[in-house]
């Protein structure tokens, strides 16, 4: 019988409290994984995004953002090739997403959530007035706990881990070094 010292339960399990703190990213890990999964595969599968020029274009919406971004060199780097650019967005949030999701490189998944959200802000949505209006900055600071704590809980990464952790143990007659 285990005995928890930080625990009220006698046989060490966890309250309602403690659960609650363990899964306390989950809904935003859920949240910014569907998200980006979906921005991805958005502009991946619109046909007007994905061009040069025209109404929805990736190389309209650089050009009319240019002059208010907060720096102009990086949305002319993206017109350079606006469709790459496009694409690169497209595929990084998709692998961001899918990574955030499964929990498999969890924390540079979220580095990479945090970069292209910060590009978009200090690009497309550096202009918002007030800024709290420009949702990019908001994704920036939400993939910072994901940085930090990565997907310690339903995810590949601690699948990964666990294993690795119980293969040490064998390794060492099971004593856990």
């Amino acid at each position: 019988m285990r005995t928890d010292t930080h625990s009220s339960y006698p046989d060490g399990g966890t309250g309602w409290r403690d659960n609650a703190t363990r899964y306390a990213l989950l809904p935003l890990r859920i949240f910014l994984g569907v998200t980006f999964v979906y921005a991805g595969l958005d502009k991946l599968t619109d046909s007007a995004f994905l061009k040069d020029s025209g109404s929805g274009s990736v190389g309209d919406l650089m050009r009319t953002v240019r002059d208010s971004s907060a720096i102009p060199a990086l949305v002319d780097l993206s017109l350079k090739n606006p469709v790459g650019f496009g694409y690169a967005i497209a595929f990084g949030e998709l692998a961001v997403g899918i990574g955030t999701l499964i929990g498999l490189l969890a924390r540079l998944a979220a580095l990479g959530g945090a970069l292209i959200s910060l590009s978009l802000w200090l690009t497309v949505s550096w202009a918002a007035d007030p800024y709290y209006y420009g949702n990019d900055l908001v994704y920036l600071m939400a993939w910072i706990p994901l940085i930090l704590a990565g997907a310690p809980l339903l995810s590949l990464d601690a699948a990964l881990r666990g294993r690795r952790r119980r293969r040490r143990a064998g390794d060492y007659g099971g004593y856990g070094y």
